[in-house]
């Protein structure tokens, strides 16, 4: 067996570079030998020595778990089980040796250290004054524990909550207008009218179900409904708040709503009442305070005023701000929380929806029959959600219309070629179809953008987009705009990508700006002003808002886009390029994320051993919420 000894020795050799910046020169012992190995970061390491000065930790068995503890949130872990850690540990830096292979602590002993140590709280009623918690072979940063904690107790207590009072008469009529189909032998509008009917009745809900199943739709039929409830007993309508964890996502809630106050049969108060509706993100909606970047205004001591709450795209929120929602959120109000468990969960530390789902089973209202995919499109997704390899393959292989294209081709950019030249190379099947594609929108895109017609240019950028599931390397968002800019410069005529700012550019806001009202991930275009000028024009709520450049900082050029960042927008045409089959990222729920995005075709472009490892491979979160709450 390999000594601590020799694994130091290994950490100071000449294979490590001391000058990369995510090794800690002045780290010692077990931290330096996982620092240079690749499974804790700079930060981790820095944190846990200072926790262990602070301290007066000498222990670096207790400091090497401090710093796993600080790694996991980093990873979308809450939590890291030290029974795991050894199975579980994702290099970043040397693949030259494993993770398994490293001097981990025996884990009864590591246990026992962590017990002992001044820096740990030990069990559910252990002291609360401690940076460290564990449970069982469990350790927790105190504040996530105390985030799990506050959200399972919150949920708990609403679902113990006495159902509202409803008006069965007006409750059935308002149903039978709203869901006027008896249902066919899917099951459909019957699943839609029973959580419609169980939302109203309920102080929680949970409406779950893929993308086309028609959750906003219920969403609004839910609000007429409880509008019905408000009129029939003679109050005021209640206060509806309508947020998302994003600008973008709020955005598509917003226009939702809005969009079925025309078309469903409501009475006059109510179709305006949704005809008005706004959705803000969940940020906007706690208020931050303005010294302080994780806490806002609304908190357990100055509740919001709001009688039914509704938060859409739930998969996208993380521990933290469910706990600060939940805590803002009236005991005596509605809350009613909507998102996929499928898809992929916040980058944030947590996957809250798919454990909420787990843990208040007879509290989901699950929505199963899709309005929106058919043909190949739907067969793919259902394939994928199943989990099956061979499936999926055969889907992809047997596709019978033109929805779902597979080429079966690596999808990295060759490492040879510089950056922002053509690709051409041997597996030109690989780059045409992408180029067609690219071409197709990058021609509408410029067209309407050079004719200063900012409201077709807005429409484009709706029509197509290229999903990565990194940012970098070969098969990442930076390389491949790199590629279709060079593509489009060649294509088509007066098409100049030049740094910086240029025609039928399309960007993306990569962090909110209240003065300009633009949010991380909303879209928009450069065009031609009339005087030859350029501008950026945003959809800010049904209209176009122009901007000037020069008031922009916080942008990128978004031809290609992570699948994270793709979460809560749909595109006509989808292209996806995997990576290899060994990259991490690769998982069933951005495959079939990825996927759902599509609102009419999808291009597939990877290796076949791509495809089933990303099936095979699900995102596991180191969570305890489900089984607090019950799961």
């Amino acid at each position: 067996m390999t000594s601590l000894d020799d694994h130091l020795s290994f950490a100071h050799s000449a294979s490590c570079d001391r000058f990369e910046p995510r090794i800690v020169v002045g780290a010692a012992g077990l931290l330096a030998v996982f620092n240079q190995a690749g499974v804790l970061g700079a930060s981790d390491v820095h944190v846990a020595m200072r926790l262990a000065r602070l301290g007066g930790e000498p222990d670096e068995q207790v400091a090497l778990a401090a710093a796993l503890a600080v790694r996991g949130p980093r990873h979308g872990h809450v939590r890291v089980d030290l029974l795991a850690a050894p199975a579980t540990a994702v290099m970043e830096l040397d693949d030259a040796v494993s993770a398994e292979s490293l001097p981990w602590p025996e884990p009864s002993e590591w246990i026992e250290h962590l017990e002992a140590s001044p820096l740990v709280s030990v069990g559910l009623d252990g002291p609360t004054d401690r940076p460290l918690r564990l449970v069982g072979s469990d350790l927790y940063l105190d504040r996530y524990w105390r985030d799990e904690g506050a959200v399972a107790s919150e949920l708990q207590q609403r679902t113990q909550a006495r159902d509202a009072d409803v008006d069965e008469v007006v409750l059935r009529e308002g149903l039978d207008r709203l869901f006027p189909a008896p249902g066919d032998e899917f099951g459909r509008a019957d699943d839609q009218r029973q959580a419609a009917e169980t939302t109203v009745r309920r102080r929680l809900s949970v409406v779950a179900g893929g993308p086309g199943t028609g959750k906003t739709t219920t969403v609004a039929k839910v609000i007429a409904l409880l509008l019905d409830q408000a009129s029939a007993a003679g109050r005021r309508q209640p206060l509806i708040a309508l947020a998302a964890p994003t600008g973008k996502a709020a955005a598509r809630m917003q226009e939702a709503v809005r969009a079925a106050s025309t078309h469903l049969p409501l009475p006059e108060s109510s179709r305006a009442c949704l005809a008005k509706a706004e959705a803000m993100t969940i940020h906007r909606l706690l208020r931050r305070k303005p010294d302080n970047s994780s806490r806002f205004l609304h908190d357990r001591y100055n509740r919001l005023p709001h009688d039914v709450v509704i938060v859409d795209e739930m998969s996208m929120v993380s521990l933290s701000l469910m706990a600060r929602l939940l805590e803002a959120v009236r005991t005596d109000a509605r809350l009613i929380l909507v998102g996929d468990p499928e898809q992929l969960a916040s980058v944030e530390a947590g996957a809250v929806m798919a454990d909420v789902v787990a843990g208040l089973g007879d509290r989901i209202c699950l929505l199963r029959s899709n309005y929106r995919f058919s043909g190949s499109l739907a067969i793919l997704a259902d394939a994928v959600s199943a989990g099956d390899p061979d499936t999926v393959v055969a889907a992809l292989r047997e596709a019978g219309d033109e929805r779902v294209t597979w080429v079966d081709a690596p999808g990295d950019v060759p490492s040879d070629v510089p950056d922002g030249a053509p690709w051409e190379t041997a597996a030109a099947e690989t780059a045409n179809p992408l180029r067609e594609a690219a071409r197709r929108f990058g021609r509408h895109l410029f067209d309407a953008a050079s004719a200063g017609d900012s409201a077709r240019a807005l429409s484009a950028l709706s029509t197509f987009r290229l999903l990565c599931a990194h940012r970098r390397g070969a098969a990442g968002v930076q390389a491949w705009t790199h590629q279709i800019e060079a593509w489009l410069a060649a294509d088509i005529e007066g098409f100049s990508p030049e740094p910086g700012w240029y025609v039928g550019r399309p960007v993306m806001i990569t962090a909110n700006d209240y003065t300009l009202r633009l949010f991380n991930g909303d879209t928009g275009a450069v065009i031609t002003r009339p005087d030859s000028t350029l501008t950026a024009v945003f959809d800010l709520g049904g209209r176009a808002a122009s901007v000037s450049p020069s008031r922009l900082s916080n942008v990128e050029t978004v031809f290609a886009m992570t699948v994270h960042k793709a979460q809560g927008s749909e595109f006509d045409h989808v292209a996806l390029v995997l990576p290899p089959a060994a990259s991490p990222l690769l998982t069933r729920e951005l495959l079939y994320t990825a996927i759902t995005r599509a609102r009419t075709s999808l291009l597939v472009v990877g290796p076949e051993e791509s495809l089933r490892a990303a099936v095979e491979r699900r995102v596991a979160r180191a969570s305890g919420l489900a089984a607090r709450l019950g799961g």
